[in-house]
């Protein structure tokens, strides 16, 4: 049985499909958890944004300076900027269930 959806849920999916999303990954180093991470980032975008999206991977141990202006206090994390609101997510983003709910490509 499929679920009705609301105007509003509708317009959103709609939103969801067309946005460009831009995503901030905080590594460091080239730890096993930071590749796992980069690598599951990768493939949930080129799986579900595919060229709706811009990704950029900044490595603290190269510049650790950033780490306080974004408040990152653990890596890997994962910041969605756009499209709003703004979203963290810290771990090596495994739970691509979890991460595709919290990117809002994935209703509940």
């Amino acid at each position: 049985m499929k679920k009705e959806q609301t105007p509003a849920a509708e317009e959103a999916a709609v939103v969801n499909d067309t946005a460009h999303y831009v995503l901030r990954l905080y590594i460091i180093g080239t730890t096993p958890q930071s590749m796992r991470a980069v690598g599951n980032i990768g493939r949930i975008c080129e799986e579900h944004l595919q060229g709706r999206y811009e990704l950029e991977v900044i490595d603290l141990s190269q510049r650790p300076g950033l780490a306080e202006g974004e408040q990152i206090i653990a890596t890997p994390t994962l910041i969605k900027k756009l499209p709003l609101p703004l979203r963290r997510f810290i771990g090596d983003l495994s739970q691509t269930d979890r991460i595709l709910l919290g990117l809002d490509l994935r209703e509940v």
